[in-house]
C-alpha cells in the first residue's frame, strides 16, 4: 500500500525503513543547520524525534532557517519545526524542549533512550557536553561545525575531528577534544576559508550572538551552506542508523 514513504522504502527496504520507524533522534539546535536534519530525518521515516531550542524565530532568520516565514516570527522553533513535521507524517512522536543544552538543563535529557545524537549547537561548552554524555551513554553523536561566513556548500566534509583542518570551530573542538579524551567524534566540516565581509561595518539591525560582554557580531549566512550541512549530517544518520 502506497504511503508516504514509499519510495523511501524502493530505494532502502523495508527492513531498513522499519528501523528507521523505530528510532529515537535528538536534535539539538533547531536552526539553519538542525532545521535541515530535522526536515530530512522526518522525511526519511524517522518517526520519534526530540527537538531542542531555546530561540524563537527571528527577522534575520529567513534567509537560511526552514522554519522561518514571517508568518512564523515570534514563535518558539521547537513548535513550529513540530507542526511541520507532524503535516509531514502525522503518525510522528515529537518531543519538544524549549531550553538551551546547558549544566542546568542537562538532566533533563536520558541519552539512553535515543538511538543517535545531533549537535547543531553554536557553542563549545555546549558541543563537549553533548559529546560527553553521548559517550558517556555509548550513543552515536554527530556535530556540526562552522557554517557561518561560508559561500561553497560543495567544501563541506564528513571527518573524525582529529582529520580536519581549515575551520577555525573545528580547531577549537579538536583541541578541546584531545584535552578530554573524546575519541572517535564524527564531525561535517567545511575546508573553505571563512569569507571577509565587503564592509567591517556591521548594520545595528543585525543579531548579536554570546553575551553582552563578547557582543561578538552574527556571522555572515546565506540559504544554500547551512541546509547543505544539514542534509549531508541527515545522510550520515540514515546511514548508520540502517548499517
Amino acid at each position: 500500500m502506497l504511503n508516504e514513504f514509499s519510495r523511501t522504502e524502493l530505494l532502502l527496504g523495508a527492513a531498513a525503513l522499519e528501523r528507521l520507524h523505530n528510532a529515537r533522534v535528538a536534535i539539538f539546535g533547531i536552526g539553519g543547520v538542525g532545521g535541515y536534519v530535522a526536515e530530512a530525518l522526518a522525511r526519511s521515516g524517522i518517526s520519534h524525534l526530540d527537538l531542542i531550542d531555546k530561540d524563537e524565530v527571528s527577522l534575520t532568520n529567513i534567509n537560511r532557517q526552514i522554519i522561518a516565514l514571517h508568518s512564523t516570527i515570534g514563535r518558539a522553533k521547537v513548535d513550529v519545526m513540530k507542526e511541520r513535521i507532524l503535516d509531514i507524517n502525522p503518525a510522528a512522536d515529537i518531543r519538544t524542549y524549549q531550553c538551551f543544552y546547558l549544566p542546568e538543563t542537562q538532566a533533563q535529557f536520558d541519552f539512553s533512550q535515543y538511538d543517535y545524537i545531533v549537535d547543531a549547537v553554536d557553542t563549545v561548552t555546549a558541543k563537549l557536553a553533548l559529546i560527553t554524555q553521548a559517550k558517556a551513554a555509548g550513543k552515536p553523536i554527530i556535530c556540526s561545525m562552522g557554517a557561518g561566513n561560508k559561500l561553497d556548500p560543495t567544501q563541506f566534509e564528513v571527518a573524525d575531528i582529529s582529520q580536519t583542518s581549515v575551520c577555525p570551530l573545528a580547531r577549537v573542538m579538536r583541541q578541546e577534544c584531545k584535552k578530554r579524551g573524546l575519541k572517535g567524534v564524527k564531525v561535517v566540516y567545511s575546508k573553505e576559508k571563512p569569507v571577509t565581509a565587503p564592509s567591517s561595518a556591521v548594520s545595528a539591525d543585525v543579531e548579536l550572538k554570546g553575551t553582552a560582554a563578547s557582543a561578538t557580531p552574527a556571522p555572515g549566512s546565506c540559504a544554500f551552506v547551512p541546509s547543505v550541512a544539514g542534509l549531508i549530517i541527515a545522510s550520515e544518520v540514515i546511514k548508520d542508523l540502517i548499517s
